[in-house]
Protein backbone atom coordinates (compact mmCIF):
# COMPACT_ATOMS: atom_id res chain seq x y z
CA UNK A 1 0.00 0.00 0.00
CA UNK A 2 0.94 3.58 -0.45
CA UNK A 3 3.00 4.67 2.53
CA UNK A 4 1.77 7.84 4.18
CA UNK A 5 3.86 10.47 6.67
CA UNK A 6 3.28 13.42 8.36
CA UNK A 7 5.53 16.32 6.94
CA UNK A 8 5.84 20.20 8.81
CA UNK A 9 7.45 20.83 5.50
CA UNK A 10 6.46 23.87 3.16
CA UNK A 11 5.40 22.86 -0.22
CA UNK A 12 7.64 24.91 -2.64
CA UNK A 13 10.81 22.86 -0.61
CA UNK A 14 9.38 19.69 -1.16
CA UNK A 15 10.91 17.06 -3.31
CA UNK A 16 8.02 15.25 -4.91
CA UNK A 17 6.19 14.57 -8.06
CA UNK A 18 3.18 16.39 -7.54
CA UNK A 19 1.30 18.79 -5.18
CA UNK A 20 -2.05 18.23 -4.51
CA UNK A 21 -4.41 21.12 -3.20
CA UNK A 22 -7.81 21.39 -2.44
CA UNK A 23 -10.54 23.95 -4.34
CA UNK A 24 -13.79 24.51 -2.83
CA UNK A 25 -16.95 24.77 -5.14
CA UNK A 26 -18.61 28.64 -4.23
CA UNK A 27 -21.33 30.68 -5.63
CA UNK A 28 -18.65 33.11 -6.86
CA UNK A 29 -16.67 30.53 -8.06
CA UNK A 30 -14.01 28.38 -7.14
CA UNK A 31 -11.62 29.21 -4.48
CA UNK A 32 -8.01 27.99 -3.19
CA UNK A 33 -9.00 25.74 0.07
CA UNK A 34 -7.65 26.31 3.21
CA UNK A 35 -3.69 24.19 3.38
CA UNK A 36 -2.35 25.70 -0.10
CA UNK A 37 -1.88 28.93 1.30
CA UNK A 38 1.92 29.00 -0.09
CA UNK A 39 0.99 27.40 -3.50
CA UNK A 40 -1.39 30.42 -3.69
CA UNK A 41 0.62 32.87 -2.87
CA UNK A 42 3.50 31.59 -5.38
CA UNK A 43 0.79 32.18 -8.01
CA UNK A 44 0.17 35.79 -6.66
CA UNK A 45 -2.99 35.15 -4.93
CA UNK A 46 -4.99 34.38 -8.25
CA UNK A 47 -4.37 30.35 -8.31
CA UNK A 48 -8.07 30.22 -8.42
CA UNK A 49 -8.72 32.42 -11.63
CA UNK A 50 -6.11 30.52 -12.69
CA UNK A 51 -8.13 27.34 -12.71
CA UNK A 52 -11.61 28.74 -13.30
CA UNK A 53 -9.66 29.85 -16.93
CA UNK A 54 -8.77 26.38 -17.20
CA UNK A 55 -12.21 25.18 -16.01
CA UNK A 56 -11.91 23.76 -12.82
CA UNK A 57 -14.79 24.75 -10.22
CA UNK A 58 -14.20 22.91 -7.49
CA UNK A 59 -17.02 19.94 -8.34
CA UNK A 60 -16.42 16.98 -6.67
CA UNK A 61 -14.41 14.60 -7.96
CA UNK A 62 -12.60 16.95 -10.79
CA UNK A 63 -9.10 17.09 -11.03
CA UNK A 64 -7.05 19.56 -12.70
CA UNK A 65 -3.13 19.30 -13.44
CA UNK A 66 -1.06 22.59 -13.74
CA UNK A 67 2.52 23.53 -14.22
CA UNK A 68 4.31 24.22 -10.69
CA UNK A 69 5.09 28.23 -9.92
CA UNK A 70 8.57 28.59 -10.25
CA UNK A 71 11.39 27.57 -7.90
CA UNK A 72 8.76 24.82 -6.70
CA UNK A 73 10.64 21.40 -6.18
CA UNK A 74 7.46 19.49 -7.18
CA UNK A 75 6.68 19.90 -11.25
CA UNK A 76 2.89 19.55 -11.03
CA UNK A 77 0.19 21.30 -9.31
CA UNK A 78 -2.99 18.69 -8.94
CA UNK A 79 -6.07 20.59 -7.27
CA UNK A 80 -9.03 18.20 -6.55
CA UNK A 81 -12.52 19.43 -5.71
CA UNK A 82 -14.13 19.54 -2.71
CA UNK A 83 -17.77 20.30 -3.63
CA UNK A 84 -18.85 23.06 -1.00
CA UNK A 85 -17.44 25.56 0.88
CA UNK A 86 -15.96 24.91 4.60
CA UNK A 87 -19.04 24.33 7.35
CA UNK A 88 -19.52 27.40 9.32
CA UNK A 89 -17.29 26.67 12.57
CA UNK A 90 -16.71 23.39 11.35
CA UNK A 91 -14.62 23.17 8.61
CA UNK A 92 -14.78 20.53 5.53
CA UNK A 93 -17.26 17.69 5.75
CA UNK A 94 -15.01 14.66 6.36
CA UNK A 95 -16.33 12.28 3.28
CA UNK A 96 -15.58 15.57 0.97
CA UNK A 97 -11.87 15.56 2.12
CA UNK A 98 -12.11 11.68 2.12
CA UNK A 99 -12.88 11.58 -1.77
CA UNK A 100 -10.96 13.90 -2.76
CA UNK A 101 -8.01 12.60 -1.23
CA UNK A 102 -9.11 9.48 -3.10
CA UNK A 103 -9.52 10.86 -6.24
CA UNK A 104 -5.98 12.64 -6.13
CA UNK A 105 -4.21 9.56 -5.35
CA UNK A 106 -5.87 7.62 -8.60
CA UNK A 107 -4.89 10.55 -11.17
CA UNK A 108 -1.68 10.06 -9.61
CA UNK A 109 -0.85 6.54 -10.36
CA UNK A 110 2.75 6.20 -11.54
CA UNK A 111 3.73 8.98 -9.02
CA UNK A 112 6.50 7.89 -6.68
CA UNK A 113 5.56 10.95 -4.35
CA UNK A 114 2.99 13.28 -3.85
CA UNK A 115 2.26 15.81 -1.27
CA UNK A 116 -1.36 16.51 0.06
CA UNK A 117 -1.96 19.99 0.73
CA UNK A 118 -5.69 19.63 1.67
CA UNK A 119 -7.64 21.53 4.61
CA UNK A 120 -6.03 19.85 8.17
CA UNK A 121 -7.69 21.56 11.07
CA UNK A 122 -7.96 18.71 13.49
CA UNK A 123 -5.89 15.50 13.58
CA UNK A 124 -9.50 14.03 12.26
CA UNK A 125 -8.96 15.40 9.12
CA UNK A 126 -5.45 13.94 8.96
CA UNK A 127 -6.74 10.28 9.65
CA UNK A 128 -9.85 11.00 6.74
CA UNK A 129 -7.52 12.13 4.08
CA UNK A 130 -4.94 9.13 4.97
CA UNK A 131 -7.89 7.00 4.81
CA UNK A 132 -9.05 8.82 1.00
CA UNK A 133 -5.37 8.18 -0.08
CA UNK A 134 -4.97 4.74 1.11
CA UNK A 135 -8.58 3.71 -0.18
CA UNK A 136 -7.73 5.72 -3.44
CA UNK A 137 -4.65 4.19 -4.49
CA UNK A 138 -5.75 0.82 -4.31
CA UNK A 139 -5.48 -1.50 -7.42
CA UNK A 140 -6.01 -5.53 -8.09
CA UNK A 141 -4.11 -6.69 -10.72
CA UNK A 142 -3.35 -10.49 -9.37
CA UNK A 143 -3.83 -11.85 -12.87
CA UNK A 144 -2.71 -9.20 -15.15
CA UNK A 145 0.77 -10.06 -16.88
CA UNK A 146 1.71 -6.22 -16.95
CA UNK A 147 1.72 -6.75 -12.62
CA UNK A 148 4.09 -9.42 -12.68
CA UNK A 149 6.60 -7.15 -14.56
CA UNK A 150 6.03 -3.97 -12.35
CA UNK A 151 4.97 -5.30 -9.15
CA UNK A 152 1.81 -3.19 -9.07
CA UNK A 153 1.22 -2.28 -12.20
CA UNK A 154 -2.04 -0.87 -12.85
CA UNK A 155 -4.33 -1.74 -16.45
CA UNK A 156 -2.71 1.39 -17.36
CA UNK A 157 0.90 0.49 -16.95
CA UNK A 158 1.17 2.85 -14.23
CA UNK A 159 1.73 1.84 -10.75
CA UNK A 160 -0.13 3.05 -7.55
CA UNK A 161 1.32 6.18 -6.26
CA UNK A 162 4.09 4.71 -3.66
CA UNK A 163 4.10 7.68 -1.19
CA UNK A 164 1.45 10.69 0.65
CA UNK A 165 2.97 13.21 2.54
CA UNK A 166 0.07 14.83 4.27
CA UNK A 167 1.42 18.58 5.12
CA UNK A 168 0.28 20.24 7.77
CA UNK A 169 0.35 16.92 9.89
CA UNK A 170 1.99 17.14 13.03
CA UNK A 171 4.63 13.94 13.49
CA UNK A 172 5.14 14.07 17.02
CA UNK A 173 1.63 14.88 18.47
CA UNK A 174 -0.32 11.50 19.57
CA UNK A 175 -3.34 12.67 18.25
CA UNK A 176 -2.46 12.56 14.50
CA UNK A 177 -0.14 9.88 15.06
CA UNK A 178 -3.19 7.62 15.98
CA UNK A 179 -5.29 9.32 13.54
CA UNK A 180 -2.97 8.03 10.90
CA UNK A 181 -2.53 3.80 12.35
CA UNK A 182 -6.29 3.69 12.38
CA UNK A 183 -6.18 5.11 9.06
CA UNK A 184 -3.54 3.00 7.70
CA UNK A 185 -4.97 -0.31 9.72
CA UNK A 186 -8.86 -0.11 8.66
CA UNK A 187 -7.61 0.60 4.96
CA UNK A 188 -5.25 -2.05 4.78
CA UNK A 189 -8.12 -4.64 5.86
CA UNK A 190 -10.98 -2.86 3.55
CA UNK A 191 -8.39 -3.50 0.96
CA UNK A 192 -8.02 -6.96 1.59
CA UNK A 193 -12.54 -7.53 1.54
CA UNK A 194 -11.57 -5.92 -1.67
CA UNK A 195 -9.09 -8.16 -3.00
CA UNK A 196 -11.22 -11.19 -1.59
CA UNK A 197 -14.19 -9.63 -3.32
CA UNK A 198 -12.44 -9.49 -6.92
CA UNK A 199 -10.50 -12.92 -6.71
CA UNK A 200 -11.81 -15.09 -9.34
CA UNK A 201 -14.29 -18.06 -7.92
CA UNK A 202 -12.28 -20.78 -9.28
CA UNK A 203 -9.62 -19.23 -6.57
CA UNK A 204 -11.73 -18.63 -3.95
CA UNK A 205 -13.92 -21.09 -2.90
CA UNK A 206 -15.35 -21.55 0.74
CA UNK A 207 -12.06 -23.96 1.39
CA UNK A 208 -9.61 -21.24 0.40
CA UNK A 209 -11.47 -18.68 2.03
CA UNK A 210 -11.39 -20.22 5.28
CA UNK A 211 -7.63 -20.60 4.84
CA UNK A 212 -7.06 -17.26 4.47
CA UNK A 213 -9.08 -16.17 7.69
CA UNK A 214 -7.37 -18.68 9.49
CA UNK A 215 -4.21 -16.60 8.48
CA UNK A 216 -4.99 -13.53 9.47
CA UNK A 217 -6.08 -14.74 12.65
CA UNK A 218 -2.74 -16.50 13.45
CA UNK A 219 -1.15 -13.31 12.67
CA UNK A 220 -3.32 -11.37 14.29
CA UNK A 221 -3.64 -12.94 17.52
CA UNK A 222 -7.52 -14.25 17.07
CA UNK A 223 -8.98 -17.01 17.86
CA UNK A 224 -10.91 -19.19 14.52
CA UNK A 225 -12.52 -22.45 14.10
CA UNK A 226 -13.65 -23.78 11.33
CA UNK A 227 -16.17 -26.11 10.51
CA UNK A 228 -16.09 -28.56 7.45
CA UNK A 229 -19.08 -30.56 5.42
CA UNK A 230 -18.42 -33.63 8.42
CA UNK A 231 -18.72 -30.98 11.51
CA UNK A 232 -21.61 -28.67 9.62
CA UNK A 233 -23.29 -32.22 9.31
CA UNK A 234 -23.20 -33.48 12.93
CA UNK A 235 -23.89 -29.92 14.04
CA UNK A 236 -26.78 -29.72 11.90
CA UNK A 237 -26.04 -27.25 9.87
CA UNK A 238 -29.04 -27.33 7.19
CA UNK A 239 -29.07 -24.30 5.25
CA UNK A 240 -25.10 -23.95 4.86
CA UNK A 241 -25.03 -27.66 3.44
CA UNK A 242 -28.38 -27.07 1.71
CA UNK A 243 -26.86 -24.25 -0.43
CA UNK A 244 -23.54 -26.21 -0.75
CA UNK A 245 -25.09 -29.33 -1.54
CA UNK A 246 -25.08 -29.18 -5.17
CA UNK A 247 -20.93 -27.93 -5.34
CA UNK A 248 -17.65 -30.07 -5.58
CA UNK A 249 -16.35 -27.60 -3.01
CA UNK A 250 -17.87 -28.22 -0.23
CA UNK A 251 -19.09 -25.36 2.67
CA UNK A 252 -17.33 -23.93 5.84
CA UNK A 253 -18.78 -21.99 8.94
CA UNK A 254 -15.85 -20.13 10.22
CA UNK A 255 -15.95 -18.23 13.85
CA UNK A 256 -13.38 -15.42 14.24
CA UNK A 257 -13.11 -14.11 17.90
CA UNK A 258 -11.23 -11.24 18.95
CA UNK A 259 -11.51 -10.79 22.45
CA UNK A 260 -10.14 -7.89 24.79
CA UNK A 261 -9.66 -8.46 28.32
CA UNK A 262 -10.95 -4.69 29.05
CA UNK A 263 -14.37 -5.49 27.38
CA UNK A 264 -17.44 -4.75 28.74
CA UNK A 265 -19.75 -5.48 25.80
CA UNK A 266 -19.86 -8.38 23.20
CA UNK A 267 -20.51 -7.60 19.57
CA UNK A 268 -21.37 -10.66 16.91
CA UNK A 269 -20.66 -10.09 13.16
CA UNK A 270 -22.42 -12.47 10.64
CA UNK A 271 -21.07 -12.63 6.93
CA UNK A 272 -22.89 -13.91 3.99
CA UNK A 273 -20.07 -15.92 1.80
CA UNK A 274 -21.36 -17.18 -1.12
CA UNK A 275 -18.15 -17.55 -3.11
CA UNK A 276 -20.15 -18.23 -6.50
CA UNK A 277 -23.78 -17.88 -6.74
CA UNK A 278 -24.82 -19.29 -10.10
CA UNK A 279 -28.79 -19.62 -8.61
CA UNK A 280 -28.34 -23.29 -8.11
CA UNK A 281 -31.46 -25.54 -9.76
CA UNK A 282 -33.17 -21.70 -10.16
CA UNK A 283 -30.33 -20.68 -12.50
CA UNK A 284 -29.89 -17.10 -12.95
CA UNK A 285 -30.68 -15.54 -16.08
CA UNK A 286 -28.11 -14.53 -18.59
CA UNK A 287 -26.16 -10.99 -17.81
CA UNK A 288 -26.70 -12.03 -13.86
CA UNK A 289 -23.87 -14.49 -13.74
CA UNK A 290 -20.90 -12.29 -14.42
CA UNK A 291 -20.54 -10.96 -11.24
CA UNK A 292 -21.60 -12.77 -8.85
CA UNK A 293 -18.28 -13.49 -7.29
CA UNK A 294 -18.69 -10.70 -5.25
CA UNK A 295 -21.26 -12.59 -3.44
CA UNK A 296 -19.29 -13.08 -0.56
CA UNK A 297 -18.93 -9.54 0.34
CA UNK A 298 -20.56 -9.48 3.28
CA UNK A 299 -18.62 -11.97 4.67
CA UNK A 300 -14.98 -10.35 3.54
CA UNK A 301 -16.63 -6.97 5.41
CA UNK A 302 -17.03 -8.82 9.00
CA UNK A 303 -13.48 -10.73 8.14
CA UNK A 304 -11.95 -7.07 7.89
CA UNK A 305 -13.78 -6.08 10.37
CA UNK A 306 -12.52 -8.48 12.88
CA UNK A 307 -8.96 -8.15 12.22
CA UNK A 308 -9.13 -4.30 12.19
CA UNK A 309 -11.13 -4.80 15.96
CA UNK A 310 -7.82 -6.65 16.68
CA UNK A 311 -5.21 -4.29 14.93
CA UNK A 312 -6.89 -1.34 16.91
CA UNK A 313 -7.17 -3.01 19.84
CA UNK A 314 -10.41 -2.03 20.79
CA UNK A 315 -11.85 -2.77 24.30
CA UNK A 316 -14.76 -4.89 23.15
CA UNK A 317 -15.53 -8.53 22.43
CA UNK A 318 -16.08 -9.25 18.81
CA UNK A 319 -16.87 -12.32 17.00
CA UNK A 320 -17.14 -13.18 13.11
CA UNK A 321 -18.70 -15.67 11.73
CA UNK A 322 -18.33 -16.42 7.79
CA UNK A 323 -20.84 -18.24 6.54
CA UNK A 324 -19.16 -19.82 3.05
CA UNK A 325 -20.54 -21.78 0.67
CA UNK A 326 -20.57 -21.93 -3.57
CA UNK A 327 -24.16 -22.07 -5.01
CA UNK A 328 -24.11 -24.71 -8.01
CA UNK A 329 -26.52 -26.71 -9.93
CA UNK A 330 -26.26 -30.49 -10.08
CA UNK A 331 -27.34 -33.51 -9.39
CA UNK A 332 -26.76 -33.41 -5.27
CA UNK A 333 -28.19 -30.10 -5.35
CA UNK A 334 -31.27 -28.61 -3.22
CA UNK A 335 -34.11 -28.64 -5.29
CA UNK A 336 -37.00 -25.95 -5.40
CA UNK A 337 -39.75 -27.95 -3.18
CA UNK A 338 -37.23 -29.07 -0.78
CA UNK A 339 -37.50 -29.13 3.00
CA UNK A 340 -34.31 -28.06 4.93
CA UNK A 341 -33.53 -28.28 8.44
CA UNK A 342 -32.00 -25.41 9.93
CA UNK A 343 -29.57 -25.29 13.31
CA UNK A 344 -32.21 -23.37 15.34
CA UNK A 345 -34.39 -26.57 14.65
CA UNK A 346 -36.76 -24.55 12.28
CA UNK A 347 -37.63 -26.18 8.81
CA UNK A 348 -37.44 -23.90 5.61
CA UNK A 349 -39.22 -24.83 2.52
CA UNK A 350 -37.17 -23.81 -0.56
CA UNK A 351 -39.32 -22.27 -2.72
CA UNK A 352 -36.57 -20.21 -4.63
CA UNK A 353 -32.82 -21.68 -4.32
CA UNK A 354 -31.49 -18.47 -5.84
CA UNK A 355 -32.72 -16.93 -2.07
CA UNK A 356 -29.90 -18.79 -0.94
CA UNK A 357 -28.27 -16.10 1.50
CA UNK A 358 -30.51 -15.90 4.12
CA UNK A 359 -30.14 -19.51 4.64
CA UNK A 360 -26.65 -19.56 5.36
CA UNK A 361 -27.01 -16.79 7.42
CA UNK A 362 -29.72 -17.88 9.13
CA UNK A 363 -27.80 -20.92 10.51
CA UNK A 364 -24.96 -18.54 11.41
CA UNK A 365 -27.37 -15.81 13.71
CA UNK A 366 -28.68 -18.85 15.41
CA UNK A 367 -25.18 -19.94 16.02
CA UNK A 368 -23.75 -16.81 16.91
CA UNK A 369 -27.05 -15.88 18.96
CA UNK A 370 -25.69 -19.12 21.41
CA UNK A 371 -22.74 -16.90 22.71
CA UNK A 372 -25.24 -14.19 23.77
CA UNK A 373 -23.83 -11.28 22.50
CA UNK A 374 -25.00 -7.88 23.39
CA UNK A 375 -26.06 -7.20 19.75
CA UNK A 376 -25.92 -9.12 16.18
CA UNK A 377 -24.95 -7.17 12.51
CA UNK A 378 -25.18 -9.74 10.23
CA UNK A 379 -23.61 -8.06 6.22
CA UNK A 380 -25.13 -9.51 3.23
CA UNK A 381 -25.51 -8.81 -0.26
CA UNK A 382 -28.99 -10.25 -0.31
CA UNK A 383 -31.44 -8.86 -2.75
CA UNK A 384 -31.84 -7.18 -6.07
CA UNK A 385 -35.01 -5.45 -4.50
CA UNK A 386 -32.63 -3.50 -1.86
CA UNK A 387 -30.78 -2.30 -5.60
CA UNK A 388 -34.27 -1.69 -6.95
CA UNK A 389 -34.78 0.88 -3.85
CA UNK A 390 -31.70 2.39 -3.03
CA UNK A 391 -29.80 2.49 -6.00
CA UNK A 392 -26.04 1.26 -6.53
CA UNK A 393 -24.62 3.59 -4.09
CA UNK A 394 -26.37 3.33 -0.46
CA UNK A 395 -27.41 -0.56 1.40
CA UNK A 396 -30.28 -0.78 3.75
CA UNK A 397 -30.48 -1.00 7.39
CA UNK A 398 -33.12 -3.05 8.74
CA UNK A 399 -33.19 -3.80 12.66
CA UNK A 400 -35.61 -5.74 15.18
CA UNK A 401 -35.24 -2.77 17.90
CA UNK A 402 -35.37 0.89 16.11
CA UNK A 403 -32.90 2.79 18.80
CA UNK A 404 -30.19 0.41 17.50
CA UNK A 405 -30.93 0.68 13.67
CA UNK A 406 -30.78 4.78 13.99
CA UNK A 407 -27.58 4.02 15.95
CA UNK A 408 -25.99 1.99 13.71
CA UNK A 409 -26.88 4.47 10.51
CA UNK A 410 -25.30 7.46 12.41
CA UNK A 411 -21.80 4.89 12.38
CA UNK A 412 -22.66 4.84 8.83
CA UNK A 413 -22.74 8.29 8.43
CA UNK A 414 -19.75 9.08 10.57
CA UNK A 415 -17.78 6.46 8.36
CA UNK A 416 -18.51 7.82 5.11
CA UNK A 417 -20.81 4.96 3.84
CA UNK A 418 -24.22 5.83 2.25
CA UNK A 419 -26.91 3.45 4.09
CA UNK A 420 -30.90 4.42 4.95
CA UNK A 421 -32.77 2.71 7.86
CA UNK A 422 -35.66 0.47 6.13
CA UNK A 423 -38.33 -1.11 8.28
CA UNK A 424 -39.38 -4.33 8.54
CA UNK A 425 -43.75 -4.58 8.30
CA UNK A 426 -45.15 -7.51 10.00
CA UNK A 427 -48.04 -8.16 7.33
CA UNK A 428 -45.12 -8.96 5.00
CA UNK A 429 -44.29 -11.70 7.14
CA UNK A 430 -47.32 -14.04 6.40
CA UNK A 431 -46.37 -14.26 2.64
CA UNK A 432 -43.37 -16.74 3.71
CA UNK A 433 -46.19 -19.26 5.32
CA UNK A 434 -45.55 -22.81 4.35
CA UNK A 435 -48.14 -25.39 4.42
CA UNK A 436 -45.23 -28.18 4.79
CA UNK A 437 -41.99 -26.48 6.85
CA UNK A 438 -42.54 -23.68 9.27
CA UNK A 439 -41.59 -21.10 6.83
CA UNK A 440 -40.76 -20.73 3.23
CA UNK A 441 -37.57 -18.85 1.52
CA UNK A 442 -39.70 -16.87 -0.09
CA UNK A 443 -42.74 -14.36 0.55
CA UNK A 444 -44.27 -11.51 -1.48
CA UNK A 445 -42.02 -10.08 -4.39
CA UNK A 446 -43.19 -6.71 -3.86
CA UNK A 447 -40.81 -5.31 -0.84
CA UNK A 448 -38.51 -8.31 -1.82
CA UNK A 449 -35.50 -6.94 0.64
CA UNK A 450 -38.36 -6.34 3.42
CA UNK A 451 -39.18 -10.23 3.42
CA UNK A 452 -35.43 -11.27 3.32
CA UNK A 453 -35.09 -9.54 6.76
CA UNK A 454 -37.89 -10.69 8.66
CA UNK A 455 -36.64 -14.39 7.06
CA UNK A 456 -33.87 -13.57 8.19
CA UNK A 457 -34.95 -11.72 11.95
CA UNK A 458 -36.36 -14.97 12.30
CA UNK A 459 -33.30 -16.57 13.45
CA UNK A 460 -32.30 -14.73 15.96
CA UNK A 461 -31.83 -15.23 19.52
CA UNK A 462 -34.45 -14.35 21.72
CA UNK A 463 -33.74 -10.79 23.37
CA UNK A 464 -31.17 -10.11 21.30
CA UNK A 465 -30.48 -6.68 19.61
CA UNK A 466 -29.80 -7.51 16.26
CA UNK A 467 -29.67 -5.79 12.81
CA UNK A 468 -28.75 -6.13 9.22
CA UNK A 469 -27.07 -4.20 6.53
CA UNK A 470 -28.37 -5.23 2.74
CA UNK A 471 -25.24 -4.28 0.61
CA UNK A 472 -26.54 -5.73 -2.50
CA UNK A 473 -25.84 -2.40 -4.24
CA UNK A 474 -22.77 -0.65 -3.04
CA UNK A 475 -20.80 -4.15 -2.15
CA UNK A 476 -19.23 -4.85 -6.35
CA UNK A 477 -19.19 -1.25 -8.38
CA UNK A 478 -19.96 -1.90 -12.15
CA UNK A 479 -19.35 1.56 -13.47
CA UNK A 480 -16.03 3.53 -13.50
CA UNK A 481 -14.34 4.74 -10.16
CA UNK A 482 -15.60 7.51 -8.23
CA UNK A 483 -13.79 9.47 -5.33
CA UNK A 484 -11.72 6.73 -3.55
CA UNK A 485 -13.93 4.23 -4.71
CA UNK A 486 -12.99 1.73 -7.09
CA UNK A 487 -13.93 -0.71 -10.05
CA UNK A 488 -14.78 -3.69 -8.64
CA UNK A 489 -14.90 -5.22 -4.73
CA UNK A 490 -15.57 -1.78 -2.93
CA UNK A 491 -15.45 -3.17 0.97
CA UNK A 492 -18.83 -1.90 1.73
CA UNK A 493 -19.68 -2.08 5.20
CA UNK A 494 -16.10 -2.67 6.89
CA UNK A 495 -15.75 1.08 7.68
CA UNK A 496 -19.48 0.80 9.34
CA UNK A 497 -18.79 -2.22 11.74
CA UNK A 498 -15.69 -0.85 12.67
CA UNK A 499 -17.11 2.55 13.48
CA UNK A 500 -19.84 0.85 15.62
CA UNK A 501 -17.62 -1.72 17.86
CA UNK A 502 -15.49 1.67 18.41
CA UNK A 503 -18.36 3.49 19.87
CA UNK A 504 -19.18 0.44 21.47
CA UNK A 505 -16.31 -0.23 23.27
CA UNK A 506 -16.46 3.86 24.02
CA UNK A 507 -19.83 3.21 25.57
CA UNK A 508 -21.91 5.55 23.26
CA UNK A 509 -23.82 3.21 20.90
CA UNK A 510 -27.73 3.74 21.36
Amino acid sequence: MTALTLSTAAAPGLRADAIVIGVAKGAGGPSVAPGAEAVDKAYDGRLAGVLETLGASGAEGEVTKLPAPAGFKAPVVVAVGLDAEPEKDAGFDAEALRRAAGAAARALAGAKKAAFALPLAEAADAGVVAEGVLLGAYSFDAYKESAKETKAAKGNGKAPLAEAALLGGKPRDKAYKAAIERATAVAEELNRARDLVNTPPNDLNPEAFAAVAQAAAKEHGIKVQVLDEKALTKGGYGGILGVGAGSASGPRLVKLSYTSPKAKKSLAFVGKGITYDSGGISLKPAGHNETMKCDMAGAAAVFAAVVSAARLGLEVNVTGWLALAENMPSGSATRPGDVLRMYSGKTVEVLNTDAEGRLVLADALWAASQDKPDAIIDVATLTGAMMLALGSRTYGIMANDDAFRSAVHEAAEESGEPAWPMPLPEHLRKGMDSPTADIANMGERMGGGLVAGLFLREFVGEGITWAHLDIAGPAFNEGGPFGYTPKGGTGTAVRTLVRVAERVALGDLG
